[in-house]
């Protein structure tokens, strides 16, 4: 796949030896994703697609068997996949966040028996993690725990093998823990119910519980999720799995955007030239969005190396540390959340009526994004940062 645009700002050399694989499972999501996004439901072959390609692995440490990259590269990997296919890059990317799961708060025999089958098994992991919904009780039995009620933008659950679940166990903040149970058990059952108008294969619906049974070994830890600065690493992940989401949307926008003005856009009559690109306004018009995206992505990087160091000090990071990784990874956010949206919905200005058909799906760039940053209101990120610079008050661990 001949790709100047995106090797120019996302070169496959940052993907190191996982090149070839991300390249095919990119050619593969750009095939269809544009009918895909039309159609909804589930991308069975899709997954199958990632479970194939090995990458599945890449945030299992090398002890058990796994790729063991650095956060960056994966975290690249997510923004190389969006640009193609935002929702399969977000099962992609929380298939990561629920393996960091298990690397955070998994005992030694925890680690060693879930990471281990997400290699061997090729498990792919779904959430049921959502904090604000706190439908979900969990009672104590004399066996373990028995789980009932829902929870709801359950994302990849659907034909996943694995569910990470979170429950409160007590009534303080380190007394939350993750379950890791199976996708198959008794007594759960994955709804398909996700039809919102963005990340339409991503099957963020819900879970009911009805009496589910769960060992004491399927409680991940102790600790639990606020037991250390380094724990709660966790939350950071996610905000940065997001962050690529909305570069990947992005850099796709903005090059098919490019692509179309050069080859099928026909100029107004009010430019007097022969071709689109030679339009002055539209020169004027995507000259602007360049700078900004190139911006955007130069303060991603720096989030992102500056958590993969965070998260090498391990249980020596502290929570100044954390806090402030936390900023960086909040001004990451804030401006490729809202680079993404004036990017995702300025193209239609550059290509003209004539690019807004259902077939071609161009609509489907600001559709994910405008769902993925009402999702964690990117305001809080903003005045985060504003706090910080007026009382220097670092983000709390929860954020």
């Amino acid at each position: 796949m001949d790709e100047p645009f995106i090797d120019e700002w996302l070169p496959s050399h940052h993907f190191g030896q996982h090149a070839p694989a991300v390249t095919r499972v990119a050619e593969v999501l750009r095939s269809s994703a544009a009918q895909r996004d039309r159609e909804g439901g589930t991308a069975w072959h899709e997954r199958e697609v990632l479970r194939d390609s090995g990458l599945l692995s890449l945030a299992v440490p090398r002890e058990f068997n796994g790729l063991d990259a650095g956060w960056k590269s994966i975290l690249q990997i997510v923004r190389r996949l969006a640009v193609e296919d935002s929702s399969l890059a977000h099962l992609f990317g929380f298939q990561h966040l629920q393996v960091a799961s298990v690397r955070l708060f998994g005992s030694v025999d925890q680690q060693a028996h879930y990471l281990g089958n997400t290699v061997g098994r090729r498990w792919f992991w779904g959430n049921a993690v959502n904090a604000r919904d706190t439908r979900l009780a969990i009672a104590r039995t004399q066996t373990g725990f028995e789980l009932n009620g829902v929870k709801s933008f359950c994302s990849g659950a659907r034909g996943a093998d694995m569910l990470m679940v979170s429950v409160t166990l007590g009534d303080k903040p380190t007394d939350r823990r993750f379950l890791a149970i199976p996708t198959m058990r008794q007594g759960i059952t994955v709804h398909d119910d996700w039809d919102n108008v963005g990340q339409r294969q991503t099957d963020s619906g819900t879970i009911t519980f009805e009496r589910v049974a769960v060992d004491h070994s399927e409680v991940l830890g102790p600790p639990g999720v606020a037991s250390s600065p380094r724990a709660t690493l966790r939350n950071l992940i996610g905000q940065l799995i997001l962050t690529e989401i909305y570069l990947g949307n992005a850099l796709g926008a903005l090059r098919d955007a490019i692509d179309y003005v050069k080859l099928k856009a026909r100029p107004w009559s009010m430019a007097a030239v022969e071709h689109a690109r030679d339009d002055g306004l539209l020169q004027l018009r995507i000259g602007g969005m360049w700078p900004q995206l190139k911006s955007a992505l130069l303060l991603a990087d720096d989030a992102l190396s500056a958590f993969e160091h965070a998260w090498r000090l391990g249980l020596d990071l502290s929570a100044q540390a954390r806090g402030k990784v936390a900023l960086q990874i909040a001004a990451a956010r804030l401006h490729a959340g809202r680079t993404a949206l004036d990017i995702t919905s300025g193209i239609f200005e550059l290509m003209g009526a004539s690019a807004t058909t259902r077939r071609d799906g161009f609509d489907r760039y600001w559709r994910n994004v405008r769902v993925h940053t009402l999702h964690d209101p990117l305001d809080y990120r903003q005045k985060a940062i504003g706090q910080w610079l007026l009382t220097d008050a670092l983000p709390d661990q929860y954020t």
